[in-house]
Order: structure tokens, then sequence, then C-alpha cells
């Protein structure tokens, strides 16, 4: 029998987040649990609302936001290390594998009161794979093939093949635990019901959703007393609201807005390497995007250095597609591919016959990915191809993109999963060729290696084929990485605590002010 089994140092790790948060200058009463005299009420602002709060039922990062705080899944990711770790789960083993046999932790309660147990993972888990309920995510869980209680705290779960990405899957937001009463006495969406540190308390849509601390938690009550999501449409409103005072916490910065940002004397930056890819990439049904010799040239013909230095440092320059924060990624892929020189690209245009090349440039109706198009097209120019821009309304442009009717466009993946195989599969391998791989990239030696990723459960044999399957596609000039995005959140100064992982995720459990 092959067994993984993971221990959760929770009072280690709970240690270390409490001390963490201390301040230096308060007495030891005071600093466990933030400064005794300052309001431990936190508001965050975000541009648009959320869609719902149930995380069988949404997918957009708003709602995500406050899913988090509410709900919990099994397994987690370290913010500063993405490796996985259990959450609700205490370990789990694999006697074969296609079998994941979780062990729960015990004497945990939902909001409502109702225990949290493998019956409640069994419900949770049948309720998103319903076809009935058509969960989002839905495919984060498809492989899974029956979930069987053991016992209270034990859930099997078998898949019909090998799954290696099962425990990214459980570490999704969307595959949160919900409690079966809530759930099946009315919408989650509107009344959301988890094991989090924060209970919900009321959502008046287009205005603000607000929670309480959750006095039983069951790794302690959290510091903060409120939190408060305020829909504040314009981010330039947002920052003066974080200028004075009226709201704490804003994440996911424009470029536009970081100097302003850094010049308010009262706040805070984070930033930090994040999971997300944007890319420029053809469409390998039509001639000359076919051809590797032209691909190449075009990734010789754009200066993503010069295009990186213009985001501010929120982005990183990296030829690799999956970045540096992605399970499968080897640092030796970041030079992997075609650096940017020009005089070669002109050469290999005149060279095969595409000097003069007419082209167009598909380019969603979005600031990035123009900003993206208009440096793109003047250094292509420059090569010597004749390039215009065409651009087109978000829905339009999925529609568009799936259909396979353009030249060369813009894209990105967010990599919620922080998995490779998550990224090389959806947008890549061919048996999505007419769905997510636009670009209808095809080659069997690279499906063979993705493929061989996701059907086993060996971690380390999934690294070294993604690794493979990367610098394949790299080689093969599949896409040309713009620049691998970084996470940001900008803070009020009596905000101590906040930290946000790779995959722009983050907690407010170890949140407190000061």
């Amino acid at each position: 029998m092959k067994k993984c089994k993971i221990i959760w140092l929770s009072i280690i790790f709970f240690a270390a987040f409490a001390l963490a948060g201390c301040s230096n200058s308060s007495s030891t009463d005071e600093s466990a649990s933030g400064d005794a005299n300052a309001q431990q009420d936190l508001t965050y602002a975000t541009t648009s609302d959320v869609v719902g709060l149930s995380p069988i039922d949404t997918n957009d990062s708003v709602s995500s936001a406050m899913i988090e705080q509410v709900y919990e899944t099994l397994f987690t990711r370290d913010p500063e290390t993405m490796e996985i770790k259990p959450l609700l789960a205490e370990s789990y083993e694999n006697p074969d594998d296609k079998t994941w046999i979780i062990h729960l932790k015990k004497d945990i309660k939902f909001h409502d009161g109702t225990p949290f147990n493998a019956e409640a993972v069994k419900y949770t888990f049948e309720q998103f794979k319903s076809k009935d309920r058509a969960a989002p995510r839905a495919s984060l869980l498809e492989p899974v093939e029956s979930i069987e209680v053991k016992d209270e705290n034990t859930v099997v779960l078998k898949t019909a093949k090998p799954y290696g990405p099962l425990l990214a899957a459980l570490c999704h937001t969307n595959a949160s635990i919900v409690s079966p009463k809530a759930d099946k006495a009315g919408d989650l969406n509107k009344n959301p019901v988890g094991t989090g540190p924060f209970v919900f308390e009321e959502w008046v849509q287009g205005d603000h959703v607000s929670l309480k601390k959750n006095e039983d938690y069951w790794q302690g009550a959290p510091k903060l007393d409120k939190v408060t999501m305020k829909v504040v449409p314009e981010y330039s409103t947002a920052v003066s609201m974080l200028q004075t005072g009226e709201v704490q916490f804003i994440d996911a910065i424009p470029t536009e807005q970081l100097p302003r940002l850094k010049s308010i004397d009262s706040v805070e930056i984070q930033q930090k390497e994040g999971t997300p890819v944007y890319y420029l990439g053809f469409n390998m049904n039509k001639a000359p995007f076919n051809d590797l010799k032209f691909r190449k040239a075009v990734s010789y013909a754009i200066d993503r250095e010069a295009y990186v230095k213009q985001l501010k440092g929120l982005g990183i320059k990296n030829e690799s597609i999956i970045g540096p924060k992605v399970f499968g990624y080897e640092e030796g892929a970041a030079d992997a591919g075609y650096s940017y020189d020009p005089e070669k690209a002109k050469q290999m245009l005149k060279d095969n016959g595409y000097e003069g090349q007419k082209l167009t440039l598909l380019a969603a109706n979005r600031d990035s990915y123009m900003k993206m198009a208009e440096i793109v097209q003047s250094q292509l120019a420059e090569a010597g191809l004749k390039v215009e821009i065409e651009t087109m309304e978000w829905g339009t442009f999925l529609d568009t993109t799936a259909k396979g009717d353009f030249d060369m466009t813009f894209l990105g993946w967010s990599n919620s999963t922080a998995d490779g195989s998550e990224l090389l599969y959806p947008n890549l391998h061919s048996d999505n060729i007419g769905s997510s791989n636009r670009m209808s990239y095809n080659n069997s030696e690279f499906d063979k290696l993705v493929d061989a990723s996701r059907v086993t459960v060996d971690q380390d044999v999934r690294k070294e084929k993604l690794n493979e399957a990367n610098l394949m596609a790299v080689k093969d000039a599949v896409w040309v990485p713009m620049h691998h995005g970084v996470v940001t959140a900008a803070y009020d100064k009596s905000v101590k605590g906040i930290q946000i992982d790779p995959t722009g995720q983050w907690s407010l459990y170890n949140v407190h002010r000061e």
C-alpha cells in the first residue's frame, strides 16, 4: 500500500501567525488580540459586487474573496511556499492510484451549529458534481467517480483514472465545504454557512457585504470583530477612500494607480509574484501562424523586457509558460524561449518569405490587452510585418476566439489551482481544440506528457512530465508569454497581518488593527 500522509501542525502554525501579528510596542495581553484601543473593524473596497456567496454556484474573484472568509476547504496552500497542506482534513492516503482516503479533523461545527463530518463533504461534492445544479467549476471534481462515507470522520474519493491534480482541486475556493442543512433550507448565495472564521451578516446588493467574527471558530476566534466589503465602482474613488480612512484595504492594483498609492504615507503596499500568465497566441489552423519559423520570428521581434518595465513592477518577465509560482515550473524554463533579437527577427521573416506579411492582432477591449496589442503592433512593424489591431467586447471576443476566427490574439490564465496540469491541459491539449484550446495546438508528444502529469499521484513524476511538456511548448513557440502576473494589495498602516498568496487570494483570519 502506498501511503501519503500529512499531519497538520495546527498548533504550531497558529502560534506562528499569532506571534507574527503582534505589535512590538504592545503589552503581552494587548498583543494577543491587537491594540486594545483600536477598533477591530475592516472595510475592503472592490469595484464590483459579489455574484453570490455559494462556493458551489459562483465562479468570480469578488465572490471568492468573501467566500474565503466564510467557508473552508479540505486542503489549502501555504501562502509563502505554495505547498499543499490539510485544513479541514487531517491527513490523506492513497491505497492505490485511484483511491483517496481523506481523514477529517474532529469537533468542528458549521456556523449553524451542525457538525462538519464526512456526510457534509459527501453532500457538498455531490452537489458540486450534480448536472442539475450545474456548478460553474464542476470540472474540478469531474474525474471523481464516487464519494463514500467510511465513518463520521473519513471520506473516500475514487476516480475513474488516476488524477494527480486532485489535491490542488480540493484547495480551490469553489471546493469549499458547505452546511448541508443550510443548503437544503435555502439559498447559500444569499445566506452562506460554512466553518470559517467569519459569519455572514448581510448582503445589500450593489452596496456591501458584512461579516462578523466567528466566536466559536475551531482555530480560535479571529481578532477582527467585523469585516465589510464595500462596492466602489471607480478604482480611483477607492484609492481616495483608502487615503481618507473610509476603507482600509484594496487589492488588484492597476498600474496607473500604483504611483498615487505609493505617495500616500498612511498606506502599505504588498506586491508578490503571482500565478497568472498573459500571452500572445497564434491560430495554428492558419498559415503562416502554423509555421514554427514564423512564430519564432515573431517571438524574436517582441521586446518583452521593455513591455514589462512599463508595468512598473506589476509583471514578471519569464519565457516559460508555466510560471515560477505554479506547480511544474523548473528554473531552466525561464530563458528557454526566443528572446528579443530584432535583427534575427527581420532576417528570419525575409529568408522565409514573410517580409511584408499582413496580419491582424485581435484584442479584447480591456486596457491590459489593448496595451499589449499596441506595443506588439509597433514592434512587429519594425520587424517588417504589416499589422492591424481589431478590438472586441469581452463576450464577443471569447466567442470569436473559441471559433478560431482570428490570426493572433492576447489572452491570460489565472492558474487559480496553481497546478501546471490545469494550465497545459485546458489550454494546449488537443482534447480541447474547439473550446479552451483556442490556439488549436495539436502535438501528440505534448499530449502524452500532459496526460502523464494527470494520471499519476506521484508528485515528483508529475513535476518531471510537466517540465518536459512546458519546454516542448516553449520551443514550439505556442505562446509568447508577455508577462507573469504580480498580485497586489494596498492597506492602511493600522492593518496588520494581511498576506496575499500568489493566486491573489487572502484570508483575514490573522489580521488585526493597531
